[in-house]
């Protein structure tokens, strides 16, 4: 297995600027995203038109990170917690990870390390805004909600920076031309918040928004090769 070493918080490429690389992957990768799924959105409204924000979603499978690229503007520039340890090993997805919204690494056997803090304070700073996955892996089924992790909330709250639930269905299993559903919930201000009640705020906000799945009948092309695309 590859060995991914933490770099320096002032190499991390955080930042609330698009960069180049960035336009270019997402000039590409946003009417191929619509051309190979349909995507049902609701809530584009609840999107704040200025500062910078933390996004939090349920997790289901690869595509939820790109549906959340696809959705979100351009800048503040979105950075994604994510653990590389398997991606390093995969040249032409790890590219486009590192190009398209940036990342904060985590690596599970180091889950606590202080620098991870240290990342995701510093994007924020900058005016970038950071997207997490609360439940901390991928949710079992559709539909279904882990207990969500507390990070979001102290990042938020030392931030002051507002709280963006989206709820995602339909990304578990996918297909060419499949429907997904997303939600994007008002913000959760961390005002007169503790991190325990802002984590409770979110989990009980994004059971809310959570669409009812259904699968579709029908022919469900390339299933196996999109599901497993990263």
């Amino acid at each position: 297995m590859a060995q991914t070493t933490l770099p320096p918080a002032d190499l991390l490429p955080v930042r609330r600027e698009a960069t180049f690389a960035y336009r270019l992957v997402r000039l590409v990768g946003v009417p191929l995203l619509r051309l190979v799924f349909r995507f049902d959105v609701t809530g584009t409204e609840n999107i704040p038109r200025s500062g910078n924000y933390i996004v939090i979603a349920n997790h289901l499978n690869w595509l939820d990170e790109f549906a959340i690229l696809l959705l979100f503007p351009v800048e503040p520039r979105v950075h994604f917690l994510a653990d590389p340890t398997i991606l390093v090993t995969r040249k032409v997805q790890w590219w486009i990870v590192r190009k398209t919204g940036g990342f904060v690494p985590v690596v599970r056997e180091r889950h606590g390390d202080q620098r991870l803090f240290h990342h995701v304070d510093r994007a924020l700073e900058v005016g970038g805004s950071v997207a997490i996955f609360p439940e901390g892996n991928y949710g079992p089924e559709e539909g279904g909600l882990m207990p969500f992790h507390k990070g979001f909330a102290h990042f938020a709250i030392k931030a002051g920076v507002p709280v963006i639930p989206v709820a995602l269905s339909g990304t578990k299993d996918v297909w060419f031309r499949k429907r997904i559903k997303v939600v994007i919930g008002e913000p959760n201000l961390p005002a007169g918040h503790t991190p325990e009640s802002l984590t409770d705020a979110g989990y009980q906000r994004m059971k809310e928004l959570m669409p009812v799945y259904q699968e579709e009948p029908g022919r469900k092309l390339l299933r196996n090769w999109l599901t497993h695309l990263f």
